[in-house]
């Protein structure tokens, strides 16, 4: 999946120069509604003043265990809201730092599967240490989803290799397997590209596999194992 990691590198590169207020080819902020992107700008709302303070808490937590200072910089973004349009990259930046400290060496950790599962009573407190707990409790709960997650993949694997029992080497389907798991979905078009097949004999290993179809659809098809 190098091609996948470079892209999610890529995205937090844009995302560090935009936190770090680097320069862009159109520097005067709009002051109304966007009508191509639907967004609504407050001009006062001091964006550079309110990185400077989230990264002057990133700066205090770096003696801190990851997973509290990870907390501790999810709370901050959530309560400084550094970026007036862009709310939603908060939990990424914190995936990435947990990533940078070695905490998560594989993956983004994926905060926000955790976060669904506590109440916004918890997360929207007016109590710091409530909320300070509410993102721990979430970091939890995301681990836990994440491991039943590998446990279902690793079971759904195991069930499709059995398929392979007196195949060939030359076989299709272990490239096929791959893919699927790798995948949320995926359709004949991108079978045939990535083994090498005709869209036909994609169909065919599609079928050998037992593979759930999941639009109903007849002229477009899809299967995966979500």
């Amino acid at each position: 999946m190098s091609a996948e990691f470079a892209a999610i590198d890529a995205v937090l590169e844009r995302s560090r120069r935009i936190l770090e207020g680097a320069p862009a080819v159109h520097t005067e902020r709009p002051q109304s509604v966007i009508v191509g992107d639907l967004v609504v700008r407050d001009a006062e709302w001091d964006e550079r003043g309110r990185i400077e303070q989230w990264h002057a808490v990133g700066r205090e937590v770096e003696d801190m265990p990851p997973t509290l200072a990870a907390a501790v910089l999810w709370e901050a973004w959530e309560t400084l809201e550094p970026l007036q349009n862009k709310h939603w990259l908060g939990p990424l930046v914190v995936g990435a730092w947990l990533r940078s400290r070695r905490k998560v060496a594989s993956h983004l950790f994926c905060i926000n599967v955790g976060l669904k599962t506590i109440p916004r009573e918890r997360r929207r407190s007016r109590s710091k240490t409530t909320r300070l707990l509410a993102a721990l409790d979430a970091m939890s709960a995301a681990g836990d989803a994440g491991m039943k997650e590998i446990s279902r993949l690793a079971q759904a694997r195991e069930q499709m290799q059995r398929r392979l029992r007196s195949r060939r080497s030359s076989s299709s389907l272990p490239g096929v397997i791959d893919l699927i798991l790798s995948r949320p979905i995926v359709s004949a078009t991108m079978i045939a590209k990535e083994v090498n097949v005709t869209p036909r004999g994609a169909l065919n290993l599609i079928t050998e596999l037992g593979v759930r179809e999941m639009t109903g659809r007849g002229r477009y098809r899809a299967w995966g194992i979500l």
